[in-house]
């Protein structure tokens, strides 16, 4: 079909709700669960706001504020730059557009994360999704639903750290270097606030789709919601996140087409 032809058709289906719009994206507020680091680690902080005028004297039409938050809250794009083995690769701003765009694969483990929340994806799960649905295309988002964006407004279940640190959903190790380097990937999203497992600085190599993946020059996505909306396969997402120079993450706004 000529690509004329294909996006008409999106607008027609837009136009006649045979095409729906999927918001992926977590609001984003001063109540947004973001990552606990360790001492002696530096964190991130949550999202404040300083209003500079509201209809009043500092501006009599108007209303703004200013914002601090880290580049790495909410739903967010870590760019290559966010790890070391990355360090030399893309920033935020470099990521070229036609990667933000392409299909979406959704794995679904909600009922093994259910169970178990430290559940690993597994390298038999990845091809066990591909025996059943195709091998995964060239420039996909590969999206892990575990269910953990029903915890997002509770930032206590949403982080849920243990004696032994947090115990969230994850790839393994031999899972994070297939998703790196066995499919063209463009990156892989999740649910939970980072896209390693809870446990995975005990891993060796620690935190490895972190070190896999972004080494790779692909990107990850984190606090993702509705993926229980999407089709394991046959939707189209689009990632936007701000084109920050040096940026090594930003907040995003994540939307997935699906017929």
């Amino acid at each position: 079909m000529p690509t004329t032809t294909l996006i008409t058709a999106l607008i027609d289906g837009l136009a006649e709700g045979t095409v729906e719009v999927v918001d992926l994206t977590q609001p984003l507020s001063e109540r947004t669960p973001v990552l606990k680091l360790p001492e002696p680690f530096a964190n991130t902080p949550p999202l404040t706001r300083r209003a500079l005028s509201r209809y009043d004297e500092r501006g009599p039409m108007w209303a703004w504020d200013v914002l601090e938050l880290g580049e790495h809250t909410g739903t967010h794009l870590d760019a290559p730059v966010h790890w070391v083995t990355g360090r030399d690769g893309e920033d935020v701003a470099s990521v070229p557009p036609g990667r933000l765009v392409g299909p979406a694969v959704v794995i679904d483990k909600s009922a093994e994360c259910a169970e178990n929340p430290g559940y690993l994806l597994t390298v038999a799960d990845l091809e066990a999704f591909e025996a059943e649905h195709g091998e995964i295309p060239e420039g996909a988002w590969v999206l892990l639903r575990s269910g953990w964006d029903a915890r997002a407004d509770d930032e206590a279940a949403f982080l849920n750290a243990g004696p032994d640190g947090p115990v969230t959903p994850g790839p393994d190790v031999e899972a994070s270097r297939w998703l790196a380097r066995a499919r063209p990937l463009a990156g892989f999203g999740v649910e939970t606030v980072g896209i390693d497992a809870g446990a995975a600085g005990t891993f060796d190599p620690p935190f490895p789709l972190h070190n896999f993946l972004l080494g790779a020059g692909r990107y990850g996505l984190t606090q993702l919601a509705n993926l229980a909306q999407l089709p394991a396969t046959g939707a189209l997402i689009v990632v936007a996140p701000l084109r920050l120079v040096g940026g090594t993450g930003s907040p995003a706004r994540v939307f997935a087409f699906v017929a």
